[in-house]
């Protein structure tokens, strides 16, 4: 996609830049060096504040001309910043991170801007839902009781075993919090997620691993789902109500439920390029700023608004209804 303009919650959209909005911007941090930019997302609710800036005119009102574009997944996302294809990107909390100490290819990547907390789900099928309903207590209005541990999965994969099939989950990256959430999940009730061992030459992270967790890009969850490639997934919105709607899967439990208020995806630049442009950065930090106040301001009455905007092809693309779940406290699990 290329654009160019010129002239109980699951996700709350925050900031930490210590920076106050003013009238006249150039006033008071002067001309952005770098005015026509080029920014990486995936299609994600989270990208929102992204989506808000650009729609709103908030990058305009900086001085900036922005250009938005959907990536394929994770690593060409954070590839394309290390390279200077992308000026910078929606990114995993964990990224900025795992490229400074040298998870894969080493860069120096930095984050001013926290894009939102939580938004992360777990699913499974419907056949695997159907096993670990026999092992769920119910509560007096006859629905499974909320959270849901894993040891009601546990027999499922044990069932696996005996039948001599692996049990497959997907997530997203080795360094988001997708992978870390699913697996203390999975070890909290008693299920293996497996080792990485690095030293080894194994990044696998499947030695001695009950169910064998692998990548796949969120919007291609569901898919893989229906598919039968993998039985479960945990992934963040719109991708597990995608599932619901569609009838193909259940989630079974929110990262909101796991570790409540964890940071999940932020706004990465490389730290020559923050060097470089000074004043650009601040600028789009500025930008950004206001698109949260804006998604979170009055009580989230604009959050009507910004489904729509997300729900456009060229952003996340899924309909109204599924990314309206996870942006007004109307999240469902069946």
């Amino acid at each position: 996609m290329k654009l160019h303009k010129f002239g109980k919650r699951l996700e709350t959209f925050s900031l930490v830049a210590c920076l106050s909005l003013a009238t006249s911007a150039f006033a008071e941090i002067g001309y952005p060096e770098k005015e026509d930019l080029k920014f990486g997302f995936i299609k994600l609710t989270d990208m929102a504040p992204l989506a808000v800036a650009y729609e709103k005119g908030f990058f305009e009102d900086e001085g900036l001309f922005v250009e938005l574009e959907a990536q394929a997944n994770w690593k060409v996302l954070l590839d394309r910043v290390i390279d200077g294809q992308l000026d910078g990107a929606h990114m995993l909390a964990g990224q900025p991170l795992g490229a400074t100490i040298g998870y894969g290819t080493q860069a120096d990547i930095i984050t001013a801007f926290s894009m939102d907390l939580n938004g992360n789900g777990i699913t499974v099928s419907n056949s695997v839902w159907e096993e670990m309903k026999k092992h769920i207590p119910v509560g007096s209005d006859g629905k499974p009781v909320h959270p849901i541990s894993s040891t009601a999965l546990k027999p499922v994969i044990e069932q696996y075993k005996d039948e001599g099939k692996p049990f497959n989950m997907g997530m997203v990256f080795p360094v988001s919090t997708h992978n870390y959430e699913l697996r203390y999940w999975l070890a909290a009730g008693g299920i293996h997620p497996g080792f990485y061992a690095p030293h080894k030459g194994d990044t696998s992270g499947q030695i001695d691993a009950d169910t064998l967790l692998s990548v796949t890009p969120p919007p291609q969850m569901p898919a893989t789902l229906e598919a039968g490639t993998i039985s479960g997934y945990c992934v963040g919105e719109p991708w597990n109500q995608q599932a619901v709607f569609k009838g193909i899967g259940v989630p079974v439990i929110t990262d909101y439920e796991i570790w409540k208020n964890n940071p999940e995806k932020v706004f990465g630049v490389s730290k020559s390029w923050a060097e470089e442009y000074p004043n650009t950065h601040l600028a789009v930090v500025r930008a950004m700023i206001r698109a949260a106040h804006w998604l979170d301001e009055n009580n989230n009455a604009n959050r009507p608004e910004a489904v729509e905007i997300l729900s456009k092809p060229y952003y996340v693309g899924a309909d109204y209804d599924v990314i309206a779940n996870s942006m007004t406290g109307t999240f469902e699990y069946e």
